[in-house]
Order: C-alpha cells, then structure tokens, then sequence
C-alpha cells in the first residue's frame, strides 16, 4: 500500500493519537474507545439483489469476525443531516463500500445518540486535520454501550476495484497494495478507534483535509456535501446540536437487534 506520508512526522504522530481511544488495547490505532408483469419482474429482480446484497454483507462480516453479522448495517445509500452551531451539515453515506460502519452510524443517528454530544477534539494546529466527536463521555474514552457492554463494530475497508470488503485488518496487515474506496479526502467521514481494529463504536472524525496517510487504517463511510464550511468552522466542545436521517432510512437493516 502506498501511503502519502506527511511532511510532518510529528504531526502525524499526534494526529494517530487524536484517534486512539484512551485506556483502550489492540494490535492497531483510533477512536479514542438503502406493464404489471414488467414491474413485477423488475420488483423480483431488485428484491433478489438486494437480498443477495444482504447475504454477501452478513457473510463476509460473520466469516472475519465472529457475531458481527448481526449489526445494523446499510443497503444503500443515507443522507444525514447534523446541526452544529446553528447551521447545517449534509453527510452522505455510502453502504456499498462500507455497510456496517454506515449502519452504524445511521443506527445510532436513528436512536438519538448523537444529540447533544461535543467535538471533544480538534486539531487544527500546526494544520487542519479533524474534528472528533461522538464521544458520550466527552473524553475521548465512550462508546455506545447495550446492556453494559460496549457495541464495536469491526474495521470495514474495501479495496478499491474489489468487489470484497476487508474485514479486521488494516491494508499494511493484510498486504494490500490497493487504495481504499473510499479515501481521506477533506470532508471525508470515518470511524475513530483504538489500537484494537476491531474496537469502534460511536466515536468519528470529519477530515479537516487530505489525509492520504490515514487511507487504509481508518474506516471511511462517507463524505459532506454541504456545509463544509461548518464543519471547517468547528471548534473543541461545540455540539452537535441534532442529527437527522433525511434519506434513505429504509435501507437500514438490523436496527433494532440491540
């Protein structure tokens, strides 16, 4: 895997520790913790698509790892709408190339979990690199937690051209020379994490900008559309005010196993 590596060393190292969950262990880095016979044939054909889809998402997460098959997960596409200070941000989410970390998130937008919450990191010295939030705790160390357990979810990178997903392990792990998918760009949505690749849960970053050197260790699902001069705009402890599924919530499945 070919990497852009940053011009500052220092500053990439703190950027990996801005995305570790503290107090967690693992192997890894981050979170710190959608004529009546033609229709009826064409209604046929979706509906086995998509329940293909499904068969082919739950498989490849049971098989990397084990109870995963059961998380929510997206079949399709989603619009999430968040307020932060007042104004609005467009997250688009792309369940293709990453199902389970895009439902996940829609899940926990669905249950009203990210109301309120606070960036509770950013970095934007000595250069824009994110904005962190989703933590209950506001320290860096919270998840989403069910029944006193915290809810994970694995790391999710696909490939890109594959049609697989890679499951557990980082692109350098697995000895995947490819790019991701879904790449660092500036606007770019992911999941934050511990060392553990397997380890997040609630916690995400915006990237600030290009992040080319974070591709293949951190779990992007999707991008802003709009509002991305809010999202430039954020500053540590501002909130997220409210998050909305505006679209595409009928794509969500698995919601409400736990």
């Amino acid at each position: 895997m070919l990497l852009k590596a940053p011009k500052n060393f220092l500053v990439a190292l703190l950027v990996v520790g801005a995305l570790m969950l503290n107090g967690c262990s693992g192997e890894e880095v981050s979170s710190t913790t959608a004529s009546p016979e033609s229709t009826l044939a064409a209604s046929e054909s979706n509906t086995t698509a998509q329940a293909t889809l499904a068969s082919e998402v739950k498989n490849e997460a049971k098989e990397a790892v084990p109870g995963m098959s059961n998380l929510p997960r997206l079949e399709g596409e989603a619009t999430v709408v968040m307020t932060i200070n007042g104004s609005q941000v467009t997250v688009e989410l792309d369940g293709k190339n990453a199902p389970v970390t895009s439902g996940n998130f829609v899940d926990l937008v669905q249950k009203g979990f990210y109301d309120g919450l606070a960036f509770h990191r950013v970095i934007k010295d000595p250069q824009p690199f994110v904005a962190q939030g989703g933590d209950p705790k506001g320290n860096g160390t919270g998840g989403y937690i069910v029944d006193g357990k915290e809810r994970n979810i694995p790391l999710e990178i696909k490939p890109e051209g594959d049609e697989s997903i890679v499951y557990g392990k980082t692109f350098k792990r697995a000895n995947i020379r490819k790019q991701p998918e879904l790449q660092h760009k500036a606007g770019a949505i992911a999941m934050a994490r511990s060392q553990n690749p397997d380890s997040a849960s609630s916690q995400f970053y915006f990237a600030l900008a290009d992040l080319a050197f974070l591709d293949g260790d951190y779990a992007v699902f999707g991008k802003v559309t709009e509002g991305m001069d809010v999202v430039n705009n954020i500053k540590q402890g501002d909130k997220i005010e409210n998050a909305k599924v505006s679209k595409g919530a009928e794509n969500l499945k698995n919601a409400n196993k736990f």
